[in-house]
Order: C-alpha cells, then structure tokens, then sequence
C-alpha cells in the first residue's frame, strides 16, 4: 500500500494531479503515439490508423492497468492512476475501460477532460467510470 492518505473504508484522500501535470503526460503520450500511428499509416495506408488504435489501447492498457499505474508521460511528470477505494493497481481491464472511455471524454469539445476542474476530487469521466484517481507518484509513490 503506499503512504497517501486514506479515509477508514479505505478511500484514497490524498493529493490530486494538477490539470497542467495530467495535460502534460498525455501531451508526452500522445506524440509517442502520433510517431507510431504515422509509421503504421505510411506502411499500411488506411489500415495504419486501425493498428494505431490498437496499438494505443494496448499501450494505455498496459501501462495504467500494471503495478506502476503509469503511461511514460505519466512517469516523466510523476503522476500515477491508482483505484480510488484502495490506492492499489486499477488492474487491466479497468485500464482498458478507462482508455475507450477517454475518447468519450474528448467527444464534446473535452468537456469530459476539463471535468476535473470543479470535480471535488479531480476526476474526469474516465477517472469516473474506472473508479480511479490521478496522484503524485511523490505521494501515492510505487512499491
């Protein structure tokens, strides 16, 4: 477990990740993914785009449903995803679950991102629908 803070159900309550922080991290992602969707295109035309999107729903899968909770540009500004009942890993499928819904949070001028500007505990729509929160790996740090 990892030393945030914790309500007695076990409900994180710790420091939330800043707009600024979370925009960063998937500006970061979002060029790695960019390069690689472009190569996929520039070998297999409009194929390429298909493979991009599964390329990055692994890639987001992978990396915040794994022990680190952490995309690379997550990792590069030291924020996390972790399960808001319990500070733990939000395992892959919800990981998987929290990507699809991110597109949906993008949908309408990202309303669904900006959410967590006047959400009391910080969380955009696809924060909401996995049950997750984004920290500060400084205070929520990977064990």
């Amino acid at each position: 477990m990892s030393t945030g803070a914790y309500t007695e159900t076990g409900r994180a309550t710790g420091p939330r990740s800043g707009f600024w922080r979370r925009f960063g991290a998937v500006f970061i992602d979002g060029i790695l993914l960019g390069i690689v969707t472009g190569i996929l295109v520039a070998i297999l035309k409009g194929g390429g785009y298909a493979l991009g999107f599964i390329v990055a729903i692994s890639y987001y899968t992978y990396f915040e449903g794994g022990p680190r909770g952490q995309t690379l540009g997550k990792r590069a500004l030291g924020i996390r995803v972790i399960d808001f009942d319990s500070g733990g890993t939000i395992g892959y499928g919800r990981a998987a679950i929290r990507y699809v819904t991110s597109i949906i949070s993008a949908l309408i001028i990202y309303i669904g991102y900006l959410w967590m500007l006047w959400d009391r505990e910080k969380q955009c729509w696809h924060d909401k629908t996995a049950n997750s929160v984004v920290v500060p790996e400084s205070a929520y740090p990977v064990s």
